[in-house]
């Protein structure tokens, strides 16, 4: 009768954190087998030791390369899978005389670990048994007391040899994440991170709950004291501020301008949710704070929307004493938003040593746009009907510009409680030049919870029902809207126009 097989999880490093299970299997088994270099030294070995007995047979499978070069005629890769199937037939020999094989896994067996390939070749011809054990992951968490996630939060677990723009790309688009594998490829890790705008939030643990163990900001790390059992740990976004002082003065405060998008979550960018993240201080108007969850140790600070000086002015004062802080705006910040705002401040001497950047946002027009076709597939162009910043005759000789020149019109701040006229002198003045029958869309709250979206005409616009909240596309002479097979209606604009 053939033996079994049992991959098992020795856990990262503390013999104290192998399972009572994993002990059991151990202290039983007839043949215990575990990967090692050439130097014979079995990290899984040593964390297990105490738990082997005399009698037992102990099969060291010696990897014949690492990181170094090989002469074999399949290359590396051909020298590690003729190494896994020996490996493979050794322990074959084992089962097929009835011995039960234990084969040692540090950390878990499936994670990023050596036993899986003798799975893969073994357990479709023999009783097999995989025993988890705490990962390296976990261990470095519990290490830095740092949390890896909650509520809804994403953890990505990387590996450090991936090309360091797809590592960057993967790193913007997910709130913790783990890169494995580091030793050789550290550099191209903090490269990485670097880009993906989350070296700052990043920590670098070494051999967890080993008597080696070493933690450390990932961006003091020196790469030459880097080991392959290392790893890089962005925490749950929500621990960022864990032992954080309340008031940052190291001097390198800076303002950073974020556009949410236009109110649905899944619109905000990997990019701004790591600035929003990495922020001390967030500053906006309150019903756009009120869509960003602070995590602890972030201050908020709400103000109304229409003293955009003056909130420029407190980011850029609290940047100035060594404060990280986020602007928020909704839509993209540099769309009728925030970003000129603070940058027209800024531009006094007395901020000239403020770093300010700007992260983009989805933007209403693009999300109204979306939400009934293409309209702005061909030339459009963006106005604000406010007449609060500009006079009113700046504002219709643009209007009455752009429907000569047949542009589609993404029309912003359309209507206001105190501001009912604007658009019935706008809709009066392009009918002066546009067909009764183009094509509007009113697209309210789009990505909110009460998002509407409505096809009409420019003859049957009524602007009653035009509020704030509502962002129009004025559609040109070519602009088209058609009956969907869903019963919807299609808009688009052509993206060729017809020769003069």
């Amino acid at each position: 009768m053939a033996g079994k097989l049992y991959g098992v999880g020795v856990g990262p490093g503390d013999p104290e954190l192998i399972t009572v299970k994993a002990v059991r299997l151990i202290e039983n088994a007839d043949v215990v087998a575990y990967h090692a270099a050439r130097h014979g030294r079995s990290n899984a070995r040593a964390i297990a030791a105490a738990h082997l007995r005399d009698g037992q047979i102990e099969e060291a499978l010696i990897y014949p390369v690492t990181t170094e070069t090989t002469d074999h005629p399949g290359g590396y890769q051909g020298a590690i899978d003729d190494f896994y199937a020996e490996s493979a037939a050794r322990l074959a020999a084992h089962l097929d005389a009835g011995r039960d094989v234990v084969v040692l896994a540090e950390g878990d067996p499936f994670f990023y670990g050596s036993y899986m390939h003798m799975h893969k070749r073994l357990a479709d011809r023999y009783e097999t048994t995989v025993v988890p054990g705490v990962t390296s992951v976990s261990a470095a968490s519990a290490a830095l007391g740092r949390p890896l996630m909650e509520r809804d939060e994403v953890l990505t677990i990387l590996p450090g040899t991936l090309p360091a723009g797809e590592l960057a790309a993967h790193l913007a688009s997910t709130e913790s994440a783990a890169v494995m594998k580091l030793g050789r490829t550290f550099p191209n890790v903090r490269e990485a991170l670097e880009r993906s705008g989350r070296l700052a939030d990043a920590w670098y643990v070494e051999r967890a709950t080993t008597t080696g163990e070493r933690t450390a900001p990932l961006a003091d790390v020196d790469p030459s004291t880097v080991p392959y059992f290392s790893l890089a740990l962005l925490p749950s976004p929500a621990a960022a501020g864990f032992n954080r002082p309340a008031e940052s003065t190291d001097g390198d405060g800076e303002v950073t301008v974020i556009g949410l998008g236009p109110g649905d979550p899944r619109w905000l960018t990997p990019e701004a949710r790591a600035a929003i993240a990495a922020a001390d201080d967030l500053i906006g108007y309150g019903p756009y704070l009120d869509r960003v969850a602070a995590r602890p140790g972030q201050r908020k600070h709400a103000s109304d929307n229409r003293v955009e000086a003056e909130r420029a002015a407190f980011a850029l004062d609290l940047a100035r004493r060594g404060h990280r802080v986020a602007v928020i705006s909704a839509g993209d910040p540099g769309v009728f938003a925030m970003a000129a705002a603070v940058l027209e401040v800024a531009d006094d001497p007395q901020w000239k040593d403020v770093p300010v950047r700007v992260v983009p946002g989805l933007t209403a027009a693009q999300a109204v746009a979306a939400r009934v076709g293409a309209p702005l597939g061909h030339d459009f162009c963006v106005l604000s009907l406010s007449d609060r910043l500009k006079p009113w005759s700046v504002v219709e000789s643009r209007l009455v510009a752009a429907a000569r020149a047949d542009l589609v019109i993404a029309i912003y701040n359309p209507a206001s409680k105190s501001r009912t006229a604007q658009l019935v002198r706008a809709r009066a003045a392009l009918l002066e030049h546009r067909s009764p029958e183009t094509v509007v869309v009113i697209g309210r709250d789009v990505g909110g919870p009460t998002e509407s979206v409505r096809v009409t005409t420019l003859a049957e616009l009524d602007p009653a029902t035009v509020d704030m909240r509502c962002l129009l596309l004025i559609g040109s002479s070519q602009t088209r809207a058609v009956a969907g097979a869903d019963g919807t209606t299609r808009v688009y604009t052509p993206r060729h126009y017809p020769e003069a």
